[in-house]
């Protein structure tokens, strides 16, 4: 077990003994159980929350590379089955020698963003939980360069899940689909591409209010909207934690490696050309 491991394995031991004893562990609600997925709950009618989603990227084919992605979003149900979300992120880059990409250093604005979710089957009634989902955002800082650039992009998601015990083992999965049109700052060209994939998640309640498992996702980068040419691939493993710190407060954190990639034309075992060598997301919630 790798050192990075160790210290996740470590906290997460560590917070669920501080967990309140009496945390309700009345079934799932899986809207806010998942690191890098979603689930199929939506929330109840007139339900607002707060939350903070903090994703960090390391790691690619060479030199130094940290992104930090700070997002503070909003979120409301109005009707039943229904969502919205709108959101504000900062990014934070340090690159320093990686091969094709400029040294950055900095902290800005990233953007901004609107999601929206409808659940159109509840795994109470019927055989699995489906919810889809959209989410638009206009970016003028690039995610992986930090370049000025004035961006738009989109990300279409199908979400399935399921009770595989009751009250005990939840497993999810979603596939996804996120065009992206980028312009640089100072440049009339428009760049196109486009990453499609699926992921599978499966939790267990190991005591009320404390949730462990693990998610593994699939990613294709594509150079155009359309999936015209396969740029890279890759493969992401890793652990997920859910804590129920109060009756209104939550902490989702998760870490993802690459256990597999391959950059198109190439015979390589991992795609650090498209891809990060590590992810990481820690998400904290409130209802108010």
């Amino acid at each position: 077990m790798s050192m990075r491991a160790k210290t996740f394995q470590a906290a997460v031991v560590s917070l669920a003994m501080l967990l309140p004893a009496g945390a309700d562990a009345e079934g799932f609600d899986t809207e806010h159980i998942f690191g890098f997925m979603i689930g199929t709950d939506v929330g109840s009618v007139g339900e607002r929350e707060f939350q903070t989603e903090t994703t960090g990227r390391f790691g690619r084919s060479g030199g130094t590379y940290r992104a930090l992605g700070q997002e503070f979003e909003l979120e409301f149900v109005p009707v039943k089955n229904f969502r919205v979300e709108v959101g504000s992120t900062f990014a934070s880059h340090l690159i320093s020698g990686v091969p094709g990409l400029d040294d950055q250093r900095g902290l800005s604005w990233q953007g901004a963003s609107v999601d929206f979710r409808y659940r159109f089957l509840d795994r109470e009634t019927a055989p699995f939980g489906l919810t889809f989902a959209t989410e638009m955002h206009a970016h003028r800082v690039d995610e992986t360069t930090a370049e000025p650039v004035r961006s738009f992009g989109t990300e279409f998601r199908l979400a399935f899940d399921r009770e595989l015990v009751p009250d005990r083992v939840i497993a999810a999965f979603n596939l996804f689909y996120e065009p992206e049109w980028t312009r640089v700052v100072g440049s009339s060209a428009i760049e196109r591409d486009s990453t499609a994939g699926a992921a599978l998640g499966v939790l267990a309640q190991v005591r009320p209010g404390f949730l462990l498992g693990g998610e593994a996702r699939y990613l294709r980068k594509y150079e155009g909207i359309g999936l015209e040419e396969l740029a890279g691939q890759a493969l992401y493993v890793g652990p997920t934690a859910y804590f129920q710190l109060s009756k209104r407060s939550r902490l989702t954190a998760s870490w993802s490696i690459q256990a597999w990639g391959r950059p198109a034309g190439s015979t390589a075992s991992l795609d650090l050309v498209n891809f990060d060598r590590h992810q990481a997301r820690l998400v904290f919630g409130v209802n108010f």
